[in-house]
């Protein structure tokens, strides 16, 4: 049985973890995860509990069972290509043109998602969430009511299904009776659900907003991307204000990289090797702070 937990409150007293990695939605970028792991293992820090959105859940479910290096990318792209997202339901299309008479409904989706549950499960197969090696927390949304849901029990498979459902492409997930979708739409950088962590690094990507509105997908785009980026930022202002520390990891690319771009895995991954590596004395001045060792006043700052 799955166990859903609202966004947790930040904790005054003695934490339970002492370094989260909290992977927000950013498509087949947020595999760069991987080579940040990697990156801080070669410096003796592991992070102790993962908090996933979206694609941060399915890469974040990779580190959580402890897969890593070459392994990890080969199994990266089969979970993540173009063909999960082409699998068209015909009658989706007559629902939209006849609704009463074709039974459109909340379970509406443009795409069949049977590729994906077999691709996850051929993964990921019948594992529960509370038998990883590292904790991880999955973060969903409500389709009914909208609320944030973070998955702490029950199948993995299920729940980066349901992390991942984006309305309207993908049909919900039903788990214990509740039905879920996207975690983005709730909380596309999940901090607050690694809250009971000393120090959280985080992994979001803000979405490029269409700069020229010329059909109205693209004003759509527009609208529903400055919704998320400001949601994003927003949460992460209410951590920093309430006194988490909060290590923000950015990638360096010198290109766009497209969303299901799979043939920019290894480029991804050496670009998460080089952003935990530029933040090491950060991140280690931050670990050092919580357990009393004095670090050097402008690397404790930088966090």
């Amino acid at each position: 049985m799955s166990t859903y937990r609202p966004q947790l409150p930040v904790h005054s007293g003695s934490d339970s973890y002492s370094l989260a990695l909290v992977l927000g939605s950013g498509g087949v970028r947020s595999v760069a995860a991987l080579g940040i792991v990697e990156q801080l293992a070669h410096a003796g820090i592991r992070p102790d509990l993962v908090v996933g959105c979206s694609s941060g859940a399915l890469f974040g479910a990779q580190i959580a069972c402890g897969m890593h290096g070459e392994r990890a990318l080969r199994l990266a792209t089969t979970l993540w290509s173009a063909e999960l997202t082409q699998q068209r339901r015909w009658r989706a299309y007559a629902q939209l043109i006849a609704p009463r008479l074709t039974g459109f409904g909340p379970h509406f989706a443009l795409r069949d998602d049977r590729l994906i549950a077999r691709r996850v499960h051929q993964a990921f197969g019948d594992t529960l969430l509370e038998q990883l090696p590292t904790p991880l927390r999955v973060a969903a949304t409500q389709a009914a009511t909208g609320r944030p849901v973070v998955i702490t029990q029950g199948r993995l498979a299920d729940a980066i299904r349901a992390s991942m459902s984006l309305p309207i492409l993908f049909p919900p997930v039903s788990i214990d009776g509740l039905q879920l979708v996207d975690g983005v739409l709730s909380d596309p950088l999940p901090v607050a659900a690694a809250a009971d962590a000393r120090v959280i690094l985080t992994l979001g990507f803000l979405g490029g907003i269409p700069r020229k509105i010329d059909r109205f997908t693209r004003l759509v785009a527009r609208t529903s991307t400055t919704l998320i980026n400001n949601l994003m930022q927003a949460r992460l202002d209410v951590m920093r204000a309430r006194g988490q520390r909060v290590i923000d990891l950015e990638l360096e690319l010198d290109r766009p990289i497209g969303l299901w771009e799979t043939a920019a895995l290894p480029y991804l991954y050496e670009a998460g090797q080089r952003a935990a590596s530029k933040r090491l004395p950060a991140i280690r001045a931050a670990l050092d702070a919580t357990h009393g060792v004095d670090r050097p006043a402008h690397e404790v700052a930088d966090t």
